[in-house]
């Protein structure tokens, strides 16, 4: 298989789950950690490490330190991009 497609395939995927979209739309407004995204969708702090890995593992979230906090931003715009297409 084409290892482009491949990728393509995978980024999908990412995208393809009720709470990473929910993750990703908080997210639109401004960077959060882990703890704070967690008490506004009302999930578990391990359930929403398990996404967050998900996304950053395929390069659509970017991860800084803020003393104690990891704060976890859009850094692939192109997600946010795609999830407005098939809302429209």
């Amino acid at each position: 298989m084409d290892q482009e497609k491949t990728v393509q395939a995978e980024y999908l995927k990412a995208l393809a789950h009720p709470t990473r979209i929910r993750i990703l739309e908080l997210l639109d407004e401004e960077g959060r950690c882990v703890t704070n995204i967690g008490e506004k969708l009302d999930l578990k702090q391990s359930n929403i490490s398990q996404h967050l890995g998900i996304l950053r593992s395929r390069g659509i979230l970017s991860l800084r330190r803020e003393g104690g906090h990891s704060i976890y931003c859009i850094k692939d715009t192109r997600a946010l991009k795609i999830l407005k297409l098939i809302k429209s």
